[in-house]
């Protein structure tokens, strides 16, 4: 029989994610680091690596590095579990908190994959979109985790890919409104500067996810980290896949946790130039630059400019940014991620070859 049995039924909606990864001159669509690791960095991770016996297994749950991440945070090993990427973590997420009559609470526009997660292991979702500012509709959102029923919900701060962070006060309201299990994802909490971590003393419905792949250039290599109370990673432990966090992942890893504070100035330059990048984007006509404390801007045009074809008319120049123009509550908006200083000025004069007649 030439045919393929059909998949699951879930799936039939679902549209594969597409990063839309496209090569071009300048790669500023991904949210990554614009700097790669350092060489002297680079250098210890390779005699790190050269000690990695292969033919062994690695350690299932990564217990140096967490040991380290652990101690750096003023937690327990027990309060600390690393994933195959933050994207790893957050599909265990819906597979033990989510399921069949169960319920997800989304603050869209936001990640797609929570969605996707959502979809994927048959739990149902519950949208409270955010405001037409992209701020978190607070009150909404507490009214709707006080009436019991919502099993997990994420926020991101900041927020992707709008930029907007929460405050730990609203963090704290959610922890208190309810037993549902909440997610701070701060996967790009460094260049805020903010964390939801001080809670975590208070409230056992707390998980805080953040990954190496953003500020510390790690994006190629797939290690993400869960901060909670014990009980809650617990029944993350009963979902994620056995050995999903390789040796020579996690050998890189503790080099690049101990050497974290050499990156520091590395963020404090995308830092200055994420506001020198959104301050040009305001003087431009037809053009609105949204606050950013990510590592991101974006931005939106005016309804008689194209983004689609901004998007197109920068690649043909060179430049990759992201499109999220057909995206619900996103109409019209692109999204730049912070590069070098001569890849900002590369956007910013193709942006202004566009916009500017």
């Amino acid at each position: 029989m030439n045919r393929i049995r059909p998949a699951a039924p879930q799936l039939a909606s679902i549209e594969p994610y597409d990063p839309k990864y496209i090569p071009a001159d300048v790669m500023i669509s991904a949210n990554e680091n614009p700097l790669d690791v350092p060489f002297e960095i680079r250098r210890e991770v390779e005699r790190a690596i050269r000690k990695v016996p292969f033919n062994r297994y690695p350690d299932p749950l990564a217990n140096e590095l967490r040991d380290m991440i652990a101690d750096a945070n003023g937690l327990e090993r027990n309060q600390v579990l690393v994933g195959n990427g933050g994207d790893e973590l957050l599909f265990d997420m819906a597979l033990a908190f989510g399921g069949p009559g169960r319920t997800f609470l989304n603050m869209p526009p936001t990640f797609s994959v929570y969605v996707n997660n959502a979809q994927l292991t048959n739990t149902s979702i519950v949208n409270v979109p955010r405001r037409a500012d992209f701020t978190v509709d607070e009150d909404a959102v507490i009214e709707r985790l006080a009436q019991g029923d919502i099993d997990y919900t994420i926020v991101t701060s900041p927020n992707n890919p709008t930029g907007d962070k929460v405050t730990g006060a609203f963090v704290k309201r959610m922890l208190e409104a309810s037993d549902t299990l909440v997610m701070v994802d701060e996967a790009y909490f460094e260049f805020s500067r903010y964390t939801a971590r001080p809670l975590l003393e208070q409230f056992e419905n707390l998980v805080i996810l953040r990954t190496f792949s953003k500020a510390f250039s790690m994006a190629g290599v797939r290690l993400g980290y869960l901060l909670g109370s014990e009980a809650a990673l617990r029944e993350f432990k009963k979902v994620r896949q056995p050995y999903s966090v390789d040796a020579v992942s996690q050998a890189i890893g503790r080099v690049i946790y101990e050497n974290r504070a050499k990156f520091e100035p590395g963020i404090d330059a995308i830092i200055e130039q994420r506001a020198r990048v959104i301050d040009e984007l305001n003087k431009l006509p037809g053009v609105t630059a949204f606050d950013s404390q990510a590592n991101y801007v974006l931005f939106r045009f005016d309804p008689e400019i194209d983004a689609s074809q901004v998007w197109q008319s920068l690649f043909d120049a060179g430049v990759l940014v992201r499109d999220f123009s057909r995206s619900a509550g996103l109409e019209n908006c692109l999204r730049v991620s912070i590069g070098t200083e001569a890849e900002n000025t590369r956007f910013l004069d193709a942006l202004k070859q566009v916009v500017v007649r």
